[in-house]
């Protein structure tokens, strides 16, 4: 490592653990040694701190232990004229700086100061990242949506400069962290003032103003391997390893460094995280620490994003349509307002469809887009309203009625993947937008027609060989289309809902979750889906026609071992062989004996409540307490990571209404409590389920966290509504 680097690293190190110890000391002085403080919605206290020494930070005086542990790992600066070996020296360095700046963050958020408003545009920058983020982004880190993060630190040289770096990240799906400043001026402020939407929903993410706000990113980073990985806190090369090979993350420096930035910089690179800059930086080669290059420049603006990424190693494959906008994940989440919008289609102004159907090969021609009406141009550049109607027609060898669903579902992620296109709904109730800069950057009517041909042959090209799409136009025809299709909807969701476990030979596997939960194996069937809920029978069915070799297998179910808990031979032999051994057994039907492994992305979790005889269900976004005694994030610790806990399991939503959720238990009858918000969603299903069962009121007996939040008054809640789980045989 560079002499000039290891010496900024090392000062600043020192600098920011005398910051964290004065302002510590402030803090016991004005609130007591005992006071108690958490980061918003996380189960793992300072997350740096408790993934690196098992030490869980709770109290002031717990910070003043952490901060002698960061003692330890500081050095004095290289000399100037006798040389001595200071790589470890610096990397210690690095440690000491994230455990300081962690703990300085953590008390400006006890005194109100985070997350930042920026005085000067009033913007609020996210501030700390919640476990319910990255469990909510969970299937998009392991299924290849999201190959990776950037942590862009400090300025561009001017506004567009901004914009085109952040584009170009956005189009290859890369999620975007900002912080940092120089002079004051930052890449946030940039794309502020260039108008660019920020937030999660199009992966770009301010942390915060200053190059310490970056350890947000880092503390983002390390919860990955407690969370998904199954790492035991205080196993530190563990979480340093995982962090190297699975967490695809870099920085992006922009601008002069200083040297917080370096020292930053030394504790991101013990993770295996490489920084590009932009300015004329000592490079530093290969030492094992990171996969390539520790820190490497890249002077032309141009190449900058490529450079990071070839550092990185990332593998960053985009299939984008012939389309004069951006296109990607990134842009899913962009919202058009009214102001913005050039023209809608359906909603509530206008009928709207869209409708996937399986032809013959000879009938369609291959990525022809016709469009049919009346003056559609001219009624097109007024803008405004019009109905629209989507047919996408697919032929292919191996294309089945049954995959039509699956494709349809695909088109709002189509859409909604083009900057300036908006998409909602499904079937007859979408609802679509252009935006007035996607109008002046030349998207057509036409343009959807070419996306969705485009598209659907990337995502199904092993099903799918001819894609052709009509769009219509005039009303009339609309609604014509919209009466055929509502009987092809009706017939499917027929045909879907009366599949059952026993009817098929055949589950399928998903592995994805395994690039971060080596040892999870989600096993799907037809009545329960996957536990991160986007995942159902028939979409792994699919994806194994799509891609024979990839994260969804075939699983022959073979002998019933055990029917009520639904254990099967074949089952049983696929984990073994197919978790590394850590997995020998489950039972898909039962949380008491061997329940399904967890990855992390769950959308829901059931826990046992012993007193009250039952289970309890909540959802994941979950602030409050539950009356298992635990918060949803703590609770998700005892359940993630590739682990079978008995009384805990990892559950899509869905499944709740499953004739075979909970099976071997008694089922919906033993739910005793969930949240509100659940009972929401949930409620018309759950009460046809319910009237299945013959407890047509079983909803309303169910407790929710406005009756109890403890286990003493959910007690008296189910005693005064005759909850039938108490009077059901003993769980334990």
């Amino acid at each position: 490592m560079s002499k000039i680097i290891a010496s900024a690293a090392i000062r600043a190190s020192h600098m920011l653990v005398k910051r964290a110890e004065e302002m510590l000391e402030k803090a016991i002085a004005e609130k007591g040694k005992d006071f108690v403080f958490e980061f918003p919605d996380t189960a793992f206290y300072l997350p740096m701190i408790y993934a690196m020494t098992a030490f869980p930070v709770k109290t002031l005086a717990d910070m003043k232990v952490a901060l002698s542990m960061a003692k330890e790992m500081l050095h004095e600066e290289p000399e100037e004229h006798l040389w001595k070996p200071y790589l470890g020296e610096a990397l210690d360095s690095g440690m000491a700086t994230l455990f300081a700046e962690e703990i300085i963050l953590a008390l400006r958020y006890m005194n109100g100061l985070e997350p930042v408003v920026d005085p000067e545009t009033g913007y609020t920058y996210n501030g700390f990242i919640t476990d319910t983020i990255q469990r909510n982004l969970g299937i998009q880190l392991v299924d290849g949506r999201m190959p990776g993060f950037a942590a862009i630190i400090g300025a561009a040289p001017d506004e567009d400069t901004a914009v085109k770096i952040v584009r170009e990240l956005q189009e290859k799906n890369i999620l975007i962290f900002l912080s940092g400043n120089v002079s004051g001026n930052s890449v946030t402020k940039q794309l502020l003032r260039k108008k660019v939407e920020l937030g999660w929903e199009s992966y770009i993410v301010p942390l915060g103003p200053d190059t310490e706000h970056t350890l947000y990113a880092l503390d983002w980073a390390i919860r990955a391997s407690l969370i998904f990985g199954g790492k035991k806190p205080g196993d530190y090369k563990e979480h340093l390893k995982y962090q190297k090979d699975r967490v695809f993350a870099f920085a992006v420096v922009l601008g002069e460094l200083d040297d917080i930035k370096w020292s930053t910089g030394a504790g991101a690179i013990n993770m295996g995280f490489p920084a590009i800059c932009d300015t004329d930086v000592p490079v530093i080669h290969p030492t094992g620490v990171c996969i390539y290059e520790e820190v490497d420049k890249e002077l032309n603006h141009d190449k900058i994003v490529q450079k990071a990424i070839e550092v990185r190693g990332l593998k960053v494959v985009v299939e984008k349509p012939p389309i004069p906008v951006s296109y990607g994940p990134a842009f899913e989440g962009e919202r058009i307002r009214k102001e913005d919008m050039f023209i809608e289609f359906g909603g509530q102004r206008s009928p709207a469809c869209e409708w996937v159907r399986t032809k013959e090969l000879h009938e369609i021609e291959d990525n022809k887009v016709i469009i049919v009406g009346t003056d559609v141009e001219e009624r097109f550049k007024k803008g405004g309203v019009m109905p629209l109607g989507i047919v996408v027609d697919v032929a292919g060898r191996k294309m089945q009625n049954d995959f039509e669903a699956i494709i349809e579902r695909k088109l709002h992620h189509n859409i909604n993947e083009a900057q300036g296109l908006w998409h909602m709904g499904q079937r007859d109730i979408v609802w679509m937008r252009i935006s007035n800069q996607a109008y002046k950057d030349g998207i057509t009517l036409e343009h959807f027609g070419v996306i969705h041909n485009t598209m659907s042959h990337n995502r199904f090209k092993s099903i799918v060989d001819k894609v052709q799409v009509t769009l219509y136009f005039d009303e009339k025809d609309v609604l014509a289309l919209q009466d055929e299709a509502r009987k092809v909807y009706k017939e499917r969701d027929h045909r879907l809902a009366g599949m059952t476990d026993e009817a098929v030979d055949t589950f399928y596997s998903c592995l994805l979750c395994q690039s971060f939960a080596p040892s999870h194996v989600c096993v799907i069937s037809p009545e329960r889906l996957g536990l991160c809920g986007a995942y159902n029978w028939l979409d792994t069915k699919a994806a194994y026609e799509i891609d024979p070799t990839g994260g969804n297998q075939p699983i022959l179910k073979g002998e019933a071992l055990d029917a009520s808990k639904g254990r099967w031979t074949g089952v049983d032999n696929y984990l073994k062989s197919n978790s590394a051994g850590k997995v020998e057994t489950l039972n898909l039907y039962t949380i008491m004996d061997n329940p399904m492994t967890s990855c992390g992305c769950f959308e829901c979790i059931v826990a046992i409540i012993p007193e009250a005889n039952g289970v309890m269900l909540v959802q994941r976004g979950h602030t409050g307490m539950t009356p298992a005694g635990m918060k949803f994030s703590t609770l998700a610790g005892a359940v993630g990571g590739g682990t079978q806990s008995p009384g805990f399991m990892g559950i899509g939503v869905n499944f709740i209404t499953s004739k075979k959720f909970l099976f071997a238990d008694g089922g919906i009858k033993r739910i005793v409590w969930m949240t509100k918000n659940l009972k929401e969603r949930i409620r018309e299903d759950f009460n046809k389920r319910a009237e299945e069962e013959e407890i047509p009121d079983l909803l309303d007996k169910i407790a929710d966290e406005t009756v109890a939040e403890e286990s003493e008054k959910l007690l008296e809640f189910l005693t005064s509504v005759e909850h039938p789980a108490l009077t059901m045989e003993p769980m334990i």
